[in-house]
């Protein structure tokens, strides 16, 4: 081989060498892009992320927005703003009042206890029945059943009068009362569940609306402020015309203490 055709041939390696790198730093330099620009757009996507769940975070829930959405009295409730639930003969001349909250363990006791006698005292205008409702257990204990079940006594109040009482009672029920520490009451399927046992409710598709669309949601927290501002502290507590009555343990102590109530 000639000197120059060995030349020739060297350059033409070299040159081929030179392709090749720059075609692998074209190759390279692409791939360090790729892999910067895919780690900007997932730290974007993180940012997104991120972003959204402190937006999500600071939302208001949804008791919240129900506090400031338009009140729907039910029917059968008295005053402006629908916070009196009186139930009973209008010629009754005593008053029982009644402070429950859904979840709580002794007022399910005292209905189950007492329950069906203060219906058919009631229903013989013995006297009638003032409902006061409480949510302080979903704080206590924490969740969103007290509120959620007092919302649904309040559809169930919007039917009548005596499918509130036997709601309430189906509530209160030793079959049906969860554990105060377990809220079953905060589901609607839960709450419809319970209706199913009462007939006025049973299949009744206004009921069933009202309880999932919340629309005593509003009503059922401002009852719960009433509460509040009542100086109450603690369900059941009874009182006859604003006089407390120690919470019986026994139908017949119930009979016995509102017969006293009475005479007093």
């Amino acid at each position: 081989m000639s000197a120059r055709n060995s030349q020739q041939n060297k350059a033409a390696a070299r040159e081929k060498l030179r392709i090749e790198r720059e075609k692998q730093a074209k190759k390279d330099k692409a791939r360090r892009q790729l892999i910067v620009g895919g780690a900007v757009i997932a730290v974007l996507a993180l940012a997104g992320v991120v972003g959204y769940a402190v937006v999500q975070a600071n939302q208001p829930g949804h008791w919240e927005k129900a506090a400031k959405a338009e009140l729907v009295k039910p029917k059968n409730t008295e005053g402006e703003d629908g916070l009196t639930v009186v139930i009973g003969k209008a010629e009754a001349k005593k008053t029982l009042e009644l402070y429950e909250d859904s979840r709580c363990p002794a007022c399910a006791q005292f209905e189950q206890a007492a329950g069906e006698q203060v219906k058919k005292d009631v229903d013989a205008g013995k006297y009638k029945l003032r409902y006061f409702g409480a949510t302080f257990i979903d704080n206590m204990a924490k969740g969103e059943g007290s509120k959620n079940a007092l919302s649904a006594l309040g559809a169930a109040l919007n039917v009548s009068p005596q499918a509130f009482l036997d709601y309430k009672a189906a509530l209160y029920s030793k079959e049906l009362h969860p554990e105060e520490t377990v809220d079953s009451f905060a589901k609607d399927d839960y709450l419809l569940k319970v209706a199913d046992t009462v007939p006025a409710l049973k299949g009744n598709a206004e009921f069933k609306k009202a309880v999932e669309d919340g629309t005593y949601d509003r009503w059922a927290l401002d009852m719960s402020k009433a509460f509040n501002k009542s100086g109450v502290t603690g369900t059941p507590t009874l009182k006859m015309d604003g006089k407390k009555i120690d919470t019986p343990q026994t139908a017949e102590q119930f009979t016995a203490a509102i017969d006293k109530a009475l005479a007093g």
